[in-house]
Order: structure tokens, then C-alpha cells, then sequence
């Protein structure tokens, strides 16, 4: 694997490794997970909660560039790793102190919530190292994120109602219908679009947010209005770009997840706050790439 000459560490590289412009999602989230088990949305224990979520997630952001290095030295060659603005070493070594770290910050709530931190911290391990062709890897994805949920209301409450179950689930298949047009994206194209029915997973089961006054209305058309733009861009291929820009909405659009589920569950100012990070995730991404 060629790579160019090795530049000086920049603060620049290590963003774009951690993808961070995407961490709002991770941190509505934690946020829909502790409220739907019945936790406290304001709690000091929710923003640890989100901080060792943020780790899992930039750790395995660190390994999935570890991983794909040979990739993307063919396919994205601008790509830290292949670019020579970081080595494969230093990537590898920090996915694992922040992984560890992750584990150490949930294992503080609890025997249950080790559990799922754990469980996530495999999940991630599993697909950053086994996703290339394989056609279970966006159901591990989507596991990833049904896994924060699940943590985050073992972590608030000790354990995982069915009620965060099924959210989870629906997360899972979002994010797996996500993670299929994101496979697709330096193709530009996609070749079977069956699979993004599994966006309309969360349409489903928040349902009930019509039902619950008009913020909590809004916040439902604000999800379904995302996701149809978002298989518009896919739809109308050729057109160049319209993979990345559709993938990017797709990610953020977990916030909407999250805010529509809330609503359903008729929390509407935790759903308004969820809804933010969407709006906050699309800014963050127009400086730094979220895929």
C-alpha cells in the first residue's frame, strides 16, 4: 500500500478520524434511551452517559480508518491514513484507549450497563473488522446504535424495558437501511433500493407522536420530510453527489428518530432538544465529512 510522505499531526486530522460532526446523534441517542426507560434527561449521570457513548463512537470511528486502510488508499486516497497525516499505529492505538476509556466511564452505572457497554464495544469491533462484503454488516451497524439505547436506559434505571426495546429496534433498522446507501457511496449509485424500506421503520412505530399536539406533530413531518428527501436524492441518481449528500441527511436524521420516538411517547421537550441536534449535526458536517 503506498503511502504519501507523513505530515505534522493536526488537530484537523483527528477530527475528521472521529467523524465528530456526527457525535449529536450519539448524544440524542443517550438521550432517547434514558428517557424512554423513565430517566432523568438533565442528570449529570445522562452527560456522562453521553460522554463514555462519544468515546465508544469515536473509538470506533479511529478503528473503522484502521481498518479500511488498504480501501481507501485505492478508493479514498485523501483519507488520513493514506494521505500520511497520521499512521496506522497511532489510529490503531487510539480507537483502543478510547474504547477503554468508554467501557471504564459506563462500567461506573453498574453491572447491567457494563453489560451493554460491552456488547457494544464488540458490536463495533465486529463490523469495523468484518463489514467489507459482508451483507449482515448494516445490521451489526444498526446494532451498534440500538446498543446505546439500551446502555444508556441500563445505565439510568438498571435495566432495559420493552418499551426501550422496541425503540431500539427501530433504530436498528434505520440505521441499517442508512448504512446500505452509505455502502454504496463511492460508487455514487445504488444498485437495489429495496433494502431503504427499513427507513420507514420509525415512521411506523412513532406513530402515536400524531396524536400527542402539534410540537409533537411537527417533529414527526420534520422525520418524514427528511427521509423522502433523502430517498429523492437516491432515487434520481445519476446525478453526481447525490449518494454523499443523501448519506449525510440520512445520519443526521437519526436525531429525528430519536425526536419522533420521544414525541410518540408524548416527552416533546426532550423531542425538541433531539430535534436540534439534527440542525446541529448538518451544520457540523459542512466542516468536517461525517462518512
Amino acid at each position: 500500500m503506498a503511502v504519501a510522505t507523513r505530515r505534522s499531526l493536526t488537530l484537523e486530522t483527528l477530527l475528521k478520524l472521529g467523524r465528530v460532526s456526527n457525535l449529536p446523534t450519539v448524544w440524542t441517542n443517550v438521550l432517547t434511551g434514558t428517557v424512554l426507560a423513565g430517566g432523568s434527561a438533565w442528570s449529570g449521570r445522562t452527560s456522562i452517559v453521553a460522554l463514555a457513548m462519544s468515546l465508544f463512537y469515536i473509538g470506533g470511528m479511529f478503528l473503522n480508518d484502521y481498518c479500511d486502510r488498504s480501501v481507501d488508499a485505492r478508493e479514498r486516497p485523501r483519507r488520513p491514513i493514506p494521505a500520511g497525516e497520521i499512521s496506522e499505529r497511532m489510529v490503531a492505538a487510539i480507537a483502543c484507549v478510547l474504547l477503554v476509556a468508554g467501557m471504564a466511564l459506563i462500567a461506573m452505572f453498574g453491572m447491567a450497563a457494563a453489560a451493554g457497554g460491552l456488547a457494544l464495544a464488540l458490536a463495533i469491533v465486529g463490523y469495523d473488522f468484518f463489514h467489507k462484503g459482508n451483507p449482515s454488516a448494516p445490521l451489526i451497524m444498526g446494532l451498534c446504535r440500538g446498543l446505546v439505547y439500551c446502555t444508556a436506559a441500563a445505565a439510568a434505571v438498571g435495566g432495559v424495558s420493552g418499551t426501550v426495546g422496541v425503540a431500539a429496534g427501530t433504530i436498528l433498522a434505520f440505521t441499517a437501511g442508512l448504512t446500505y446507501a452509505a455502502r454504496q457511496e463511492n460508487l455514487d449509485r445504488i444498485g437495489k433500493l429495496w433494502p431503504l424500506l427499513l427507513l420507514a421503520a420509525p415512521m411506523i412505530v412513532a406513530l402515536p407522536a400524531l396524536l400527542q399536539g402539534t410540537l409533537a406533530l411537527l417533529v414527526y413531518l420534520a422525520l418524514v420530510g427528511c427521509v423522502c428527501c433523502a430517498v429523492y436524492l437516491l432515487a434520481r441518481l445519476p446525478v453526481p453527489g447525490s449518494v454523499p449528500r443523501a448519506v449525510g441527511l440520512l445520519i443526521a436524521g437519526i436525531s429525528l428518530v430519536d425526536a419522533a420516538l420521544l414525541a410518540s411517547a408524548n416527552a416533546v421537550p426532550a423531542a425538541l432538544m433531539a430535534s436540534v441536534g439534527f440542525a446541529a449535526t448538518l451544520l457540523l458536517q459542512k466542516y468536517i465529512p461525517g462518512t
